[in-house]
């Protein structure tokens, strides 16, 4: 659209060919798109808001008792308007310190308050998703264990992350090796045994898992470490204001999804990635650190005290190639966590806690729904029904609600956050057994 027939020409002239047709001479004729483009006419601003409203309006507003992963926690509406300040708001990349102390600052205060929850030593920023962190968890293992090329990763792991890993795995040469489910926790039996064949550069398990199953690590660290391996965890962050830490199971590294730190579900993002770990591995974590040091007039400023090189040079010696920072959704989960502080996230997992009990017993009682496991859960949990649960949840989209998650076997997935009122989970109950 910008350039004149001039600049085209120029443009043409300059690297040797006639038209801009020839610079796509190396593609099939076939997969050309020959027509005309669909593109609709123009619209005057008060035309186009009135057309995005009206998409608007087609989106529905649901109380959600479905999980998975993503979960509709609630987030103070200053959150929404900090976010937009300009000190925040507009710095892409905080290569310029002197122009950027405010991305750097937050980035600074986002790492502390992840390192915080986590109990580990370093925090990057950061992330696409909880999927593409774990993905680089794996790389970070392998590059820190040096010679060591096998993975394992627990299947109690969601199950899109666990693609990812594999994804990536495959197109990088790891070997991983998904280790089974026992009573749907991990079987650590089989992760034993594993060990003892060799190789193993790191393990990666879940806290909670799939399940919404708070597993337990005892012992776990010493069996990895005693193999020389590296241990790391995929968290829910949110849930660790009330759980063990990573640090307290003795993990070397840990990563998940910052989307339960408040961020809203928006049809699937952006979320924010997050990997902290212990000081050992710190060179080996992709993305970068920022750090708090002093200027010339001694006065406290906020500098990068540590880049990946992948960015710059020495590409082929990187461990990984990811150089994006999701920045904005970091300052998001930073203000998130600043509103709530320690106690405001503690009440955030107790009134979740409380809620998705109050509904297992509710599904118990009503004679429809059986347990499937008999393992602690905090906000999300499994039961097994007898019910048409794709008729159920037909029905309860007619209600303004978005039921639980349907597994295989007749298994369905609930989940509850701070959001959900008594009388919502009543309401639920009643419409899902009412004949």
């Amino acid at each position: 659209m910008p350039h004149t027939d001039e600049d085209i020409r120029k443009m043409l002239d300059k690297i040797g060919v006639e038209t801009i047709d020839d610079l796509y001479s190396d593609v099939p004729s076939e997969v050309i798109f020959k027509g005309e483009y669909d593109i609709p006419s123009s619209m005057s601003e008060i035309e186009l808001r009135k057309h995005f409203e009206d998409l608007g309006k087609k989106n529905q507003s649901l109380v959600i008792f479905a999980g998975g992963g993503v979960y509709d926690h609630y987030a103070p509406s200053v959150v929404n308007h900090l976010l937009q300040r300009s000190e925040f708001y507009t710095a892409y990349t905080p290569y310029q310190p002197e122009i950027s102390q405010g991305t750097l600052q937050y980035i600074f205060e986002y790492q502390s308050m992840i390192s915080e929850l986590t109990g580990l030593e370093s925090t990057n920023a950061s992330m696409y998703d909880g999927a593409t962190a774990a993905a680089e968890v794996m790389f970070m293992m392998v590059a820190s264990s040096k010679k060591r090329n096998k993975v394992l990763i627990s299947s109690t792991i969601s199950e899109r992350v666990l693609n990812v890993v594999m994804t990536y795995a495959k197109f990088h040469g790891v070997d991983v090796t998904v280790l089974p489910e026992k009573d749907g926790v991990t079987d650590i039996e089989s992760m034993e045994a594993a060990l003892k064949e060799g190789d193993v550069a790191g393990v990666l398990l879940p806290t909670p898992n799939k399940y919404g199953i708070i597993e337990d690590y005892s012992g776990v660290a010493e069996k990895i470490h005693g193999a020389k391996g590296y241990f790391g965890i995929y968290a829910d962050p949110s849930t660790l204001a009330v759980l063990r830490t990573p640090a307290e199971w003795g993990a070397d590294v840990a990563c998940g999804d910052g989307q339960t730190l408040g961020m809203p579900l928006t049809f699937g993002g952006p979320y924010l990635g997050f990997i902290s770990c212990a000081k050992s591995m710190l060179r080996k974590m992709p993305g970068r650190v920022v750090g708090v040091t002093k200027d010339a007039d001694g006065k406290r400023a906020f500098v990068l005290t540590l880049q990946a090189r992948e960015q710059h040079i020495r590409r082929e010696k990187a461990t990984s190639n990811i150089c994006s920072n999701q920045s904005l959704m970091a300052l998001y989960a930073t203000i998130y966590l600043s509103l709530l502080g320690k106690k405001g996230l503690e009440e955030v997992n107790i009134l979740s806690c409380d809620g998705a009990h109050y509904l297992y017993k509710l599904l118990m009682d009503s004679g429809k729904f059986t347990a499937v496991f008999d393992k602690p859960f905090l906000k999300e949990f499994v039961v097994n029904t007898s019910l048409d649960m794709e008729a159920v949840n037909a029905k309860l989209l007619k209600h303004g609600i978005q039921g639980g998650i349907i597994l295989e076997d007749g298994k369905v997935e609930f989940a509850v956050t701070e959001k959900r009122t008594k009388e919502e989970i009543e309401k639920l109950v009643k419409l899902m057994v009412e004949e």
